[in-house]
């Protein structure tokens, strides 16, 4: 009898298995009650809707417009409602309960500081908080009987200036819950070469970071984080598809810059939903993860911002396992990649790997030996089965 691990998995499986998440908004990822909750306690009076489903719905409509500046907008509420300790706090503990009742062991949850300042807080005083709430979340998740770790990226505005001031806030704190630095916003007019001396900075700090590169802007700014800045990782990185020939005839032809990126490993934090919302993919079908897959990059799959987009990591697996037929073997790929690609110490993520990681997707794939068949009494002429 040959195993059945080339099964589709069920909802119910990709929910259950371990996922890993590097690509995830903290003020992107609110649950909609809490906005309105948080709007009231502050005083804000300017969100569209004021029933939760509601306002779920106008977040999703308002982000699905095929523009980043358009999908960029829906923050402003989101960030207004959280401007006080206790609003970051439960923020931040909810975002850890919800990703582990969806399966994430390991998640990555970035934000700006510097966007949580208008009640009065100071830098140091919004990380505080949130990492206290990530460790509320996690110690609530073990309650329910679910396991996620999660560290923190702060994210500097790339529009801004207050990326060096962000980088050293980040490794002042990098072993206090924060594990690494960002830089987030509009890509176009706003290269990452604008804040050289913040990335000089943590390289000299021996200090991780990951750029929002190739999303709404092409090869240029891919270069740019790689080769000018030296990024660790690809904030979406879905536009390196420019960079790769695929003839009629299936013959594909990487270009030096996609060969770079495949040759080095570096990581792609690749985010189908939110891409197809902001115009970098036509659809799920067209969407570059199944090319790069096939390729062997170092392909991750992330939210973005579920509130947004209407999604976590469940609902993302669910439509790839849909439009490539990816099975818990596939699955498994893109989440060891992901943990391979964290940024905390190599022993941790080897133990999430083979200790809880590897040892999840077996179980998952395993259980088809214990399906229950029922089986029908078999009745000859002549005789009965036995009765009590």
């Amino acid at each position: 009898m040959t195993s059945e691990t080339t099964n589709t998995p069920s909802p119910d499986q990709i929910r259950r298995a371990p996922k890993v998440l590097l690509h995830d908004h903290l003020d992107g990822g609110l649950r909609p009650g809490t906005i309105i909750d948080l709007a009231r306690a502050s005083g804000y009076d300017g969100l569209p809707e004021t029933e939760p489903d509601k306002l779920g719905v106008w977040f999703r409509e308002a982000a699905d417009s095929g523009s980043l500046e358009r999908y960029l907008e829906t923050f402003a509420h989101t960030c207004a409602v959280m401007q006080t300790r206790e609003a970051l706090v439960r923020v931040a503990a909810e975002c850890a309960e919800d990703l582990a009742a969806d399966g994430v062991v390991y998640a990555e949850v970035r934000y700006a500081p510097e966007q949580h300042l208008d009640g009065g807080l100071t830098l140091e005083e919004v990380v505080e908080a949130v990492n206290e709430g990530f460790r509320e979340g996690e110690r609530r998740a073990r309650e329910d009987g679910n396991r996620i770790r999660v560290g923190a990226l702060l994210t500097a505005m790339r529009h801004a200036a207050r990326a060096l001031e962000i980088a050293e806030l980040a490794n002042n704190y990098r072993d206090l819950g924060v594990v690494g630095f960002d830089i987030a916003g509009a890509e176009a007019g706003f290269p990452p070469t604008r804040h050289l001396d913040a990335f000089e900075y943590l390289k000299r700090e021996n200090n991780h970071f990951t750029i929002h590169a190739g999303e709404a802007f092409g090869l240029p700014s891919i270069w740019q984080a790689l080769q000018w800045c030296g990024a660790d990782r690809l904030g979406h990185g879905v536009r390196i598809i420019d960079d790769i020939e695929v003839t009629d005839d299936g013959t594909v032809r990487l270009g030096r810059l996609a060969s770079y990126v495949r040759d080095k490993r570096i990581p792609l934090e690749l985010c189908p939903t939110s891409n197809l919302q902001t115009g970098a993919a036509a659809s799920y079908a067209e969407h570059p993860i199944g090319l790069l897959r096939r390729l062997h990059f170092r392909a991750t799959v992330n939210t973005d911002n579920r509130l947004m987009s209407g999604t976590n990591m469940s609902i993302e697996f669910e439509r790839l396992v849909d439009t490539f037929q990816y099975t818990l073997d596939d699955m498994q790929w893109f989440t060891v990649n992901a943990m391979k690609s964290a940024f905390i110490p190599f022993d941790e993520r080897l133990a999430m790997i083979n200790d809880v990681i590897k040892p999840g997707y077996a179980e998952l794939k395993s259980q088809w030996l214990f399906r229950q068949t029922a089986i029908e009494p078999a009745v000859t002429s002549g005789s009965h089965p036995e009765r009590d």
